[in-house]
């Protein structure tokens, strides 16, 4: 495969689209629809779902990096473009689905944004934890996501990326309706195999939500079985004094002692001083004037007795020094301060040279107890039931008002970072042909105008947004964003167009059941 996908430019992470019914044929089609050249991959049996949701910790979902190595991409604004991209069939809608109920959300001035669009997380070949932008969208048994293909599968390892998942409506690592697991990805040929961003698109059918319970404490027993069975835990060690430590242990809890010595600088007066030797080199050794002492036991000696510490030397005075006979790779290897001779005899000598530091030892005695805490989770149902899902449309006309709603983050080419990728945000523009990119392949995709940066791949575009309903139709996905008129600006974010082909495969996703999850 070739790299050009590390050199994807995108807008903030893609995230995955939840599907509802569409048993009948499609809204709108008035022929059948053409057969699908989709690609499905399977991401991850349902009896794993419970272990990579509770992979996906707070902590790890603030600090995963957005998908994109290169963000700059030059192309040049033309009539050409996506007004190749020409529909082949009717123009088709199928309807979008609200979340419970469908309340309305009520009349509001600023602009009401969807709790079906969130972010998809996964995890790289380099093991790096990434994430782009994705939406639930309308499927028959409310479980799929729409997001970009390069979000979802790896063209240069040619399979899926691990750990994938989906979160609406995240917020600064947070999940309010739960983390979705993908199961299975749909996408099509043209992208997995030649790496068309033309196609850049896939569908993500995911098992029902696991949302975390609050952490609670357990005894040692109950979490050793909770983690050897994949459940998320954590140790807490602490310092404690005596009367904790014994309360704890005498209840049952699990603690240690631990002997902690130490040691300070002291004079040589000092009650209770001890005598150490401290390695310099030659150079040092020799400016120092004055007697040279030996040590034994921790006092000072003088030609083999043993001084009164009111006689014993300031610090910093010469002590014996002594020689080490060495091998001729030990002596290659050594770094130290010793010198270093190879004697009239050939032997490889280190002379150590030596001078006295006073000292205090001290003793404590440290108490540590162990507590234990794990976190469960819950089946919180299908995605559709719990957030709605976009509707979605096909054959459309250029020229037509939609909104696009994603996570950008990274800077501009120049520097400029209006934003932190933690959380939505939205433009709103009329879709016009995009600018070519040839080293992406694509030729024939829609454009609007729009500041996002890279983050925001895989985020809606989304026709007949309706602010009260929180809804509209899935008419494309985040694939690039674009420097057009090279100012060191991006001011277009593009999507594939989405034809007949995108709706047969859509369609065929739509219909997909991922089974229950294993209690």
């Amino acid at each position: 495969m070739n790299s050009r996908a590390k050199r994807l430019a995108l807008p903030a992470g893609g995230a995955l689209v939840a599907a509802a019914v569409i048993a009948a044929p499609l809204a709108g089609t008035a022929q059948a629809a053409p057969k699908p050249d989709v690609k499905s991959a399977a991401l991850t049996p349902s009896g794993n779902a419970k272990a990579i949701a509770a992979y996906w910790t707070s902590s790890k979902l603030k600090s995963a990096k957005t998908f994109t190595a290169d963000s700059t991409i030059s192309a040049k604004l033309t009539k050409t473009g996506a007004a190749k991209a020409a529909a082949d069939g009717k123009a088709g809608l199928v309807a979008p689905t609200g979340p419970g109920s469908g309340k309305s959300a009520g009349s509001s001035k600023n602009v009401n944004l969807p709790i079906t669009v969130g972010k998809v997380f996964f995890v790289d070949d380099k093991g790096q934890e990434r994430w782009c932008s994705g939406t639930s969208i309308q499927s028959k048994f409310r479980n799929l996501v729409a997001t970009a293909g390069h979000c979802v599968y790896d063209t240069d390892t040619n399979k899926p990326y691990d750990n994938f998942v989906f979160i609406p409506g995240y917020y600064q690592g947070k999940a309010p309706w739960g983390i979705y697991v993908g199961a299975k990805v749909n996408t099509h040929d043209d992208f997995t195999v030649f790496e068309d961003y033309d196609y850049d698109y896939a569908f993500v059918n995911v098992y029902n939500g696991i949302k975390q319970q609050p952490e609670k404490e357990v005894d040692y027993k109950t979490y050793k079985a909770h983690v050897d069975k994949g459940g998320a835990g954590r140790e807490d060690a602490r310092t404690v004094d005596f009367e904790t430590y014994d309360r704890w242990t005498q209840k049952g809890g699990l603690g240690k002692v631990e002997d902690v010595s130490s040691e300070d600088e002291v004079g040589p007066q000092y009650k209770g001083a001890i005598g150490v030797a401290v390695e310099t080199d030659k150079w040092a050794w020799e400016k120092v004037s004055g007697d040279v002492y030996g040590l034994k036991d921790g006092k000072v000696t003088r030609d083999g007795k043993t001084l009164e510490q009111a006689d014993w030397p300031k610090s910093g005075s010469k002590l014996a020094t002594s020689v080490e006979n060495v091998t001729k790779t030990e002596y290659d290897a050594y770094k130290g301060p010793g010198y270093k001779k190879l004697d009239d005899k050939g032997n490889y000598t280190i002379t150590h040279y030596y001078v006295v530091k006073y000292i205090k030892k001290t003793a404590s005695v440290k108490y540590v107890i162990f507590r234990y805490f794990i976190t469960t989770v819950a089946d919180a149902g299908r995605l559709g039931d719990n957030v709605g899902g976009q509707g979605v449309a096909w054959n459309q006309k250029l020229g037509k008002k939609v909104f696009t709603f994603g996570y950008p983050t990274m800077a501009h080419p120049d520097g400029n970072r209006p934003y932190s990728g933690q959380t939505m945000k939205w433009c709103y523009g009329t879709t016009v042909a995009a600018p070519v990119v040839s080293k992406y392949k694509a030729q024939e995709q829609q454009a609007i105008k729009c500041a996002f940066t890279p983050g925001a791949s895989g985020g809606p575009f989304l026709l007949q947004y309706k602010n009260s309903k929180r809804t509209g139709y899935l008419n494309g996905v985040v694939s690039l964003t674009v420097d057009s008129d090279n100012n060191d600006r991006y001011d277009r974010t593009t999507t594939p167009y989405f034809n007949g082909e995108t709706a047969a495969i859509y369609k065929h996703s739509a219909n997909l059941w991922t089974g229950k999850l294993p209690s």
